[in-house]
């Protein structure tokens, strides 16, 4: 069955960088697109980024556009948020999705804080 799972949230202080990895099986990771999400306390969860199956096309939440890079390795079934520049208003639970195979992680929680 198909399976995500997130790693590499954490606590770090404002303008410090994480990288989130989602790691996928169950499924042909190249054959489909990628999301990544976010929910923070009290608030909807809103997409943060967008990478088409072959990488060539990203897209991105105004709010983190210059400050968050989505990549992927097919070859290792990964996908990957390089998140820099990192603000508190980023805090929240951040989710990889695949959206035909209307899939979601478990979520790794992110804390920007001094």
């Amino acid at each position: 069955q198909v399976q995500l799972v997130e790693s590499g949230g954490g606590l770090v202080q404002p303008g410090g960088s994480l990288r989130l990895s989602c790691a996928a099986s169950g499924f042909t990771f190249s054959s489909y697109s990628m999301n990544w999400y976010r929910q923070a306390p009290g608030k909807e969860r809103e997409m943060v980024a967008f990478i088409n199956s072959d990488g060539s096309i990203t897209n991105y939440a105004n709010s983190v556009k210059g400050r968050f890079t989505i990549s992927r390795d097919n070859a290792k079934n990964t996908g990957y948020l390089q998140m820099n520049s990192l603000k508190p208003e980023d805090t929240a639970v951040y989710y990889c999705y695949i959206p035909r195979k209307a899939s979601w992680g478990q979520g790794t929680q992110v804390t920007v804080s001094s």
